[in-house]
């Protein structure tokens, strides 16, 4: 089994020595976020092909990857945006992130980090000009250091409109901002720009679970991807395709994480309902316990 750790929170930057406690214990308890029973999910290494690690912040638990990578292979999807402050309220400056991923690149290969521009927003700080902008001078930076980029379009889920609704109505000038959901054409026209950008850094530009608005040049994300965890791992490694929504490439996996315990305040988040009930859960969290959020 592969273990996606996690698209629901943040791990990495603010559960890392929980995540190692129960990668020490074995196996972690996850509830169902659509109800019914909590289930058992063993982490042995015997049991487990592969680890996915989603953040925003990989410093905290960088020291202690090979700890992590003695249970099984680990690829990093690594989101690295630069949005404004009303827009990231709390995620380390991109360029830290950008000196993070060299360095993991450095210590365990350019395979196992993968560059997110995800999700991508439009908004009057962020129109496409600042994306191309912002864009190429990430790419260019992470030359060597990554081999693909992973973008999307933001997804305008109930909690995401919410958020991004609240965060505008909150603004303080010069950071008051309004967004928009543009229309396909203009979603492509910005993927045929940033397409060439990445290339000529050494970068595949792949788009997650938005196949309808696929052209030369952008390939299909697989971000739960068992070639590049057996690239990483140095052996052969199969994996039933499962994806997480209907246009996803990804393969079968577990994840453990849990909604409503991720402190970023990202203001297009789908994964958080109240950023004051997540930064509570954060602070009070045991990192023994063996359910995320307890």
């Amino acid at each position: 089994m592969i273990i996606s750790a996690s698209y629901r929170t943040d791990i990495p930057a603010f559960y890392g020595p929980w995540f190692l406690n129960r990668l020490k214990a074995g196996f972690v308890e996850v509830t169902n976020p659509y109800g019914g029973p909590v289930s058992r999910v063993d982490l042995r290494p015997e049991a487990v092909d592969g680890i996915i690690l989603w953040t925003r912040n990989l410093a905290p638990l960088l020291p202690r990857l090979e700890a992590v990578r003695a249970v099984a292979p680990v690829v990093v999807q690594y989101t690295v945006l630069g949005y404004p402050a009303v827009l990231d309220r709390s995620v380390v400056a991109p360029e830290r992130s950008v000196e993070v991923l060299q360095r993991l690149a450095s210590d365990h290969g350019p395979r196992v980090g993968v560059w997110r521009y995800d999700p991508i927003v439009l908004t009057s700080l962020t129109p496409p000009a600042w994306h191309v902008e912002t864009f190429g001078r990430l790419s260019e930076a992470l030359r060597g250091a990554v081999d693909e980029v992973v973008v999307s379009f933001v997804q305008i889920y109930r909690k995401t409109r919410r958020n991004l609704d609240r965060a505008a109505a909150e603004c303080f000038t010069p950071q008051c901002f309004t967004w928009n959901t543009p229309e396909d054409a203009e979603k492509q026209a910005l993927l045929r720009t940033l397409a060439p950008i990445a290339t000529a850094n050494g970068q595949r530009l792949t788009l997650c679970a938005q196949a309808d608005l696929l052209l030369p040049g952008v390939e299909e994300a697989a971000c739960i991807d068992p070639h590049r965890l057996a690239d990483v791992g140095g052996s052969p490694l199969s994996a039933p395709a499962k994806p997480h929504r209907k246009t996803c490439r990804c393969a079968q996996s577990r994840d453990i994480g849990a909604y409503d315990t991720c402190p970023h305040g990202c203001a297009y988040c789908y994964a958080v309902q109240s950023r004051d009930r997540a930064k509570a859960l954060y602070q009070a969290h045991d990192s023994m316990a063996a359910q995320l959020g307890r």
